[in-house]
């Protein structure tokens, strides 16, 4: 079976797309369970006693074909899914849980670990070994080895559940975004919605065979309309269709679900001997505990709300004193904040567009890429892909040394969820001394070209995607030598730092004159244009700030206490926003029922990290900028100690490595304009 050949008779070893059929599926994931347990029995019979290379090792390694299988499936699930494919992932997801949890709770495998666990001190490894070891052996006894029969039993039924309404929070969230349309007819409707968005309302409804005009909910269609769109009542319309997605009490309904997936993960806590969920997830990660989270969290709410509340406030005057607006509402926020930006900075969106095709956005990554960390990006089409939209690089380094494939996967479609995100289709890692090199993909729901223009991207998308490129440098130049140390496999308040750095460069002029030129005339990004785009990036940072902390605080508020008295989905999300409220409610949505980042995604009890890793970016940039925003010295060592190092070790101790001393968070707070510089 084509999907099972390991390697894949490929060029690169690459995912053979057009060779795999959906019937392939199911049974490729039957025998590589099977082989993955082949693998694992191997190492549970060998006759020598356990060691570091017999047992850790071995078990690190094991389970290559199924990892494959698994990252081309559920990737495909994500970017471009279809009932056959959803169907398949409710079959599988099961029994993938049922194989972790036979490893984890393999009682002859753990005792080999554990055997070699309690030698540890006198093994002689590595770091990176003494980290594979630690982490081996915690993945047995925090998922259940040391559990009896029949709690076992109950962690098994609890996992298998969890994995399936994972999958179907998901799939209502993807329905909902699918079936909506605003079908506009009257063009008047349209007042104050740029062309380009216009134009893509158009062809949206060509494509569905209507006359007019057609929004959907998909990010590219949804934010334009709510910046620009005059109509009041459309906008109205528009936003409690998006916030109520999982919230009408029909067969796509989230609610159930997340109290489900809320009490069952607090069951599995409990019964892994932990209070909570955030206490069993927090115990790996950098902040470690959820009271470290909530005071951090806390922390930043007391410095950011009074900014936020002075910014709600001249918003709201702002808007009476336009258009008489006596309250503003949820569906006010986006339109008046961009024509108050525009009036006090002189600076649009729309204006800015030119400047960022989305060919030249992506040359222009390319380049700070190269000039950082020499990497060279070359577009191949000798191998295969999953969507025609989809681009195809292959990635050397200075020498011409073989880095890393890259996909790239821009354009929303029914098949592909909203947001963005990086992933990996095969990871890093050395084996039999060859160190063979990853697959790596990101995906965007950008603004598509139409007939007349071709992809001009928002500065917001232009962020986006330095962020996601972000991600896919740390898994491009993963150098370690086991797979689940590789790359992005590091502390999840920790993965968003290579990310959220590589943001910074938008905003400096060093970097956009590199990529930013008009798509028709050629000319770079005028400098009062960049003096612009820096003077608004703390524009309602106040606001902003706050509905990041209130996003954090709804997870932990979820995953830190026990959720079994939540009866009521809406009015626990209610007191878990009491803090942070800016606008009045709106009864209609909810926020929970489509929060997919942690109820589908891996971000339960980890959504602070956004925040978190903003502390580390901040001051990691401040030292780019000190040194030279292209220094070869500083891009080296963030290259040596943080990038390439994937979760090798503590990640306190790499970025110590890299600058020299602890983050200060000071640095983020004057870059956010919430503290004097």
């Amino acid at each position: 079976m084509i999907i099972l050949k390991q390697p894949f008779d490929t060029q690169y070893n690459t995912a053979p797309f057009s060779k795999i059929k959906n019937a392939h599926f199911l049974p490729a994931f039957k025998k590589a369970i099977e082989h993955a347990k082949a693998e694992i029995n191997n190492i549970t019979h060998n006759p020598e006693p356990p060691t570091f290379s017999n047992t850790i090792e071995a078990l690190d390694f094991s389970g290559e074909q199924l990892d494959r299988v698994s990252s081309i499936f559920f990737n495909l699930n994500s970017a471009e899914t279809n009932e056959d494919i959803q169907k398949i992932a409710q079959e599988v997801s099961p029994l993938l849980s049922e194989f972790s949890n036979d490893i984890t709770l393999n009682e002859a495998l753990f005792k080999r670990v554990k055997e070699v666990y309690n030698q540890k001190d006198s093994l002689n490894l590595n770091k990176e070994q003494q980290t594979l070891l630690d982490k081996k052996y915690k993945s047995f006894s925090r998922n259940g080895a040391n559990l009896p029969e029949d709690k076992k039993l109950q962690l098994r039924e609890i996992d298998k559940e969890l994995s399936k309404l994972k999958l179907t929070f998901g799939e209502n969230v993807l329905a909902e975004t699918n079936k909506y349309e605003l079908h506009i007819t009257n063009e008047a409707d349209l007042s104050g919605l740029p062309e380009s968005a216009k134009e893509d309302a158009k062809q949206t409804a060509e494509q569905k065979g209507k006359e007019g005009w057609i929004i959907t909910l998909q990010y590219p269609s949804y934010i334009p309309f709510m910046t620009y769109a005059d109509n009041r009542e459309l906008r109205k319309k528009l936003a409690l269709a998006f916030g109520s997605k999982g919230f009408h009490n029909d067969n796509l309904d989230n609610q159930d679900i997340v109290l489900k997936i809320a009490n069952l993960r607090h069951k599995r806590a409990n019964l892994l001997g932990y209070k909570t969920h955030a206490h069993f997830v927090l115990e790996e990660r950098m902040a470690k505990n959820p009271e470290t989270v909530n005071t951090f969290l806390n922390d930043l709410l007391e410095k950011a709300k009074p900014a936020a509340t002075k910014e709600f406030k001249k918003l709201s005057e702002f808007a009476k004193n336009l258009d008489n607006i006596e309250q503003l509402q949820k569906w006010d926020g986006a339109y008046y904040s961009e024509k108050l930006k525009q009036k006090l900075f002189d600076l649009d969106d729309e204006k800015l567009k030119p400047y960022f095709k989305l060919e030249n956005v992506i040359n222009g990554v390319f380049t700070i890429a190269h000039k950082l960390y020499g990497l060279n990006f070359e577009e191949i089409d000798t191998i295969d892909k999953y969507h025609p939209d989809v681009l195809t690089y292959k990635v050397t380094d200075n020498d011409g040394n073989y880095i890393s494939i890259f996909y790239a996967d821009f354009f929303p479609r029914e098949g592909k969820r909203n947001g963005a995100w990086m992933t990996v289709y095969k990871p890093q890692y050395v084996k039999n001394n060859e160190n063979s090199r990853p697959h790596i993909s990101i995906v965007c729901n950008f603004t598509k070209p139409t007939k007349t223009k071709p992809s001009l991207l928002t500065f917001n998308e232009v962020t986006t995607l330095f962020h996601e490129f972000g991600h896919a440098l740390h898994g491009m130049l993963a150098n370690t030598t086991y797979p689940s140390l590789s790359g992005t496999s590091v502390f999840w308040d920790f993965v968003e730092l290579p990310s959220q750095v590589l943001e910074n460069w938008c905003y400096e002029k060093e970097a956009l004159e590199l990529f930013a030129t008009h798509y028709e005339t050629g000319e770079v990004i005028p400098m009062d244009l960049i003096e612009k785009i820096k003077a608004s990036s703390t524009f309602h940072e106040g606001m902003q700030t706050l509905r990041q902390l209130s996003f954090g605080l709804l997870d932990m508020s979820w995953h830190g206490q026990d959720p079994s008295l939540i009866k009521n989905v809406k009015a626990h999300e209610l007191k878990a926003f009491e803090n942070t409220k800016l606008y009045p409610d709106t009864p209609e949505n909810c926020m929970s029922t489509s929060f997919s980042h942690i109820f589908q995604g891996g971000y339960s009890s980890g959504y602070y990290s956004y925040k978190w890793a903003e502390v580390l970016d901040a001051d990691a940039f401040e030292y780019f900028k000190e040194e030279g925003i292209f220094s070869k010295t500083v891009a080296e060592k963030f290259k040596e100690n943080v990038l390439s190092q994937g979760g090798t070790q503590d990640p306190m101790t790499l970025y110590k490595r890299f600058r020299g001393k602890e983050p200060q968070p000071e640095a983020l707070l004057k870059r956010a304009g919430l503290i004097e510089k």
